[in-house]
């Protein structure tokens, strides 16, 4: 599938060019202070936030030129594009993110009426904490949206190739410390309870998640899905390679995760991918990998099919 991430060289130049500078910020802010994303940049709001230019229409224009497989077009989400703005206009959080997501909105009504097939929105801060808006502001930007099927994407940590992780006392602000030799936070839940149930609250086709392509099934907590079912309406993309190495995995390998998948999601509903994008990657080696996935997915068919 054609997707229209493939814009830009890296998270940051999108997200200045393509959002921040299109949005009316000022382009002006530091690096966020969070780990993973820590060479990424904010920008600084001070007025109206409104869409000033297209965002997205000519990549997905141009994907339909170039292509009659169904087509992909991705924006970061609301939420995460909220939580990096330095905000000197909005009076709170809330009004901030409703903006941004009336103001993403207009831009996929446009890329909707072009006849693109799915339209996505990574929310890949999701599973640290849901704002008290962050359905509201999901829900606010694909609203109206008549042709495309609605994906969300969430993963847990790709910039750099860091592995997330939630907060605990191994270190303090800051501090420099090995990441494997960090303290287990008891408290902090697995992947897969971070987002379910909480994400079938938002107007989803496409439930798509990390999954696991480098998380093993056991620890991944995808067995609560058994208690808490994907909504029959929607269809659940797991990720089953891992874009956090560079090791290519074998096509028997993809065909067991998918067998450990259909443990939890009828068939009908599964659909696998990879883990986040594979920009950090070497070109041939993501070829090796999506080879695997395809190679993999025939495999399960077959049998499937028997």
């Amino acid at each position: 599938m054609p997707t229209g991430v493939l814009h830009g060289d890296n998270y940051a130049d999108v997200a200045l060019y393509y959002y921040f500078n299109r949005l009316g910020y000022d382009l002006s802010g530091s690096h966020l202070g969070f780990p993973i994303y820590s060479r990424l940049h904010s920008a600084t709001v001070t007025q109206e936030i409104k869409r000033r230019g297209q965002i997205m229409v000519e990549q997905a224009r141009a994907l339909k030129r170039a292509t009659d497989k169904p087509v992909k077009v991705q924006y970061t989400g609301i939420q995460v594009l909220a939580q990096c703005t330095n905000d000197l206009h909005y009076a709170n959080s809330r009004e901030r993110a409703l903006a941004i997501a009336a103001a993403i909105n207009e831009d996929i009504l446009a890329v909707d009426e072009l006849g693109v097939e799915y339209i996505q929105l990574d929310e890949f801060t999701w599973p640290y904490f849901y704002e008290d808006w962050a359905i509201e502001a999901f829900n606010r930007a694909v609203a109206g949206v008549k042709n495309a099927k609605i994906v969300c994407h969430i993963c847990w940590g790709n910039w750099g190739g860091t592995p997330a992780y939630y907060p605990d006392d191994t270190a303090s602000t800051g501090e420099i410390f090995d990441l494997t030799k960090r303290a287990k936070n008891a408290n902090a839940p697995n992947p897969t309870a971070s987002v379910v149930p909480k994400s079938f609250e938002a107007n989803i086709d496409v439930f798509n998640i990390e999954g696991i392509g480098r998380i093993p099934f056991a620890s991944s907590g995808l067995d609560m899905l058994k208690q808490h079912p994907i909504p029959k309406n929607m269809m659940f993309w797991a990720g089953v390679i891992d874009v956090k190495s560079t090791v290519t995995e074998t096509a028997e390998q993809v065909a067991e995760k998918i067998r450990q998948l259909l443990t939890v999601v009828p068939a009908e509903q599964l659909g696998v991918t990879t883990d986040c994008g594979l920009i950090l990657l070497q070109r041939y080696i993501c070829q090796d990998k999506l080879h695997a996935l395809v190679e993999g997915a025939k495999i399960v068919r077959r049998e499937l099919a028997n």
